[in-house]
């Protein structure tokens, strides 16, 4: 590639990575915001799982009325990612502003889950149009940053205002943010198919290609147990700190960096799976993140340093391999619905770990935290087995340019 090409492209990977920390933001603002809401509103801890619960389920229902009307591939990807971020950002605001109890906040953290279907999947559509050679890593880094970017309300919760309302408006300007970098500084790339026409048989591709098919099964095996981690390992944190007598910025300080070292993971498995394999990569990594989730609960009840240092492996581990398989879509599937496929993709993943979510109070409140996030092991176990069948298919050969 020529010099002006090559930085073209990393400028589009700047702005795009850090649109995708902004815009996706709000996903656990309200999650990091329970100790203050179970205080003011005398939350359940029921009541604390739907929060989380309706962000999910409105992701699935846009990302499945989004992928069933082909958007993503019959309007411009950088205006959908631009309205969606926009309007999850009032959404969340609406929860500061309006919102004096759960039920409230239960429609709105569905609205705005369902205003940020359309920033990931596009997101990682806009970023493949950029990179051909070094698309793991380029995706990598997106999910990276979105990561950071769910991370970040437990680090607003620990260093910012006390007052949660106050929070979750800055938590709201910065994907307000985000959605304006892509709108006015973020264009398609050199790669970027021309807008398609709609066909409704598409939404169907995930399971009719055999290579796509088994990437997908990689995809929801590593969901499975992604999210219960991701909203339930600070959880435990906050147990355990507390147990242990350490203070709340602590558990909190610990929740962003368990959450956002994922962003190391991802980064790193993206570059490696450029030069050794995705199939390889994704395996590694659904092997160390599924052994966490077999010892994490026996470290509960030690010294809590311990504990935050094994769930740090796992939040690096647990996403690492994420991008992996939204690559694999991108070089698997029909370039022209790209788009579709990967909102389809996360559709399904975002289905299940809305079972997954609520299974890990129930263990927690039935066995401890030293047995819960057992439970979650067998989802990356069968994603190794999917990922390593697709490895041995011909297919395999379109995966990395041939590294698979």
């Amino acid at each position: 590639m020529d010099p002006t090409a090559v930085r073209e492209r990393r400028r589009a990977l700047i702005l795009l990575a850090s649109a995708e920390l902004l815009a996706m933001s709000p996903w656990f603002s309200a999650s990091a915001a329970v100790p203050a809401l179970r205080a003011e509103w005398h939350l359940s801890d029921s009541g604390a799982a739907w929060l989380t619960l309706a962000v999910q389920f409105g992701f699935v229902a846009g990302t499945l009325a989004s992928a069933l009307a082909n958007l993503p591939d019959i309007i411009r990807v950088r205006t959908v990612l631009a309205a969606s971020a926009i309007g999850a950002a009032i959404s969340n605001a609406s929860i500061g502003w309006f919102a004096n109890g759960i039920e409230a906040a239960v429609g709105l953290r569905f609205l705005t889950g369902f205003f940020l279907a359309g920033v990931y999947p596009p997101g990682m559509k806009l970023m493949a149009t950029w990179y051909r050679s070094g698309r793991g890593m380029a995706i990598g880094v997106l999910v990276g940053a979105l990561t950071l970017g769910k991370a970040s309300p437990y680090l607003i919760n620990a260093v910012g205002s006390a007052d949660w309302r106050t929070n979750e408006m800055l938590i709201s300007l910065a994907a307000l943010l985000g959605g304006l970098v892509v709108l006015l500084l973020v264009s398609e790339g050199p790669y970027a198919e021309p807008l398609a026409r709609f066909d409704i048989r598409q939404a169907g591709a995930v399971f009719s290609d055999r290579g796509l098919r088994l990437a997908n099964f990689g995809y929801f095996g590593h969901m499975w147990e992604l999210y219960a981690m991701w909203a339930w390992a600070p959880a435990m944190i906050r147990a355990g700190v507390a147990q242990s007598g350490g203070s709340p910025f602590l558990s909190e300080l610990a929740s962003f960096l368990v959450i956002g070292a994922g962003a190391v993971g991802c980064i790193g498995a993206g570059l490696l799976a450029d030069r050794i394999g995705r199939t390889l990569v994704t395996s590694g990594a659904m092997i160390i993140s599924g052994s966490c989730c077999l010892v994490i609960g026996l470290f509960f009840d030690s010294n809590p340093v311990l504990l935050i240092v094994l769930a740090v492996v796992w939040g690096v581990s647990v996403v690492a391999d994420s991008a992996q398989f939204s690559a694999c879509v991108t070089e698997l599937g029909d370039r022209r619905y790209i788009g579709t496929a990967l909102t389809l993709q996360t559709c399904i993943g975002f289905l299940l770990t809305t079972v997954s979510l609520r299974l890990i109070p129930v263990l927690e409140a039935a066995a401890g935290w030293r047995y819960a996030f057992m439970s979650l092991a067998p989802g990356p176990a069968l994603g190794v087995v999917a990922m390593l069948r697709l490895r041995s298919l011909p297919e395999s050969a379109r995966i990395a340019q041939g590294k698979r």
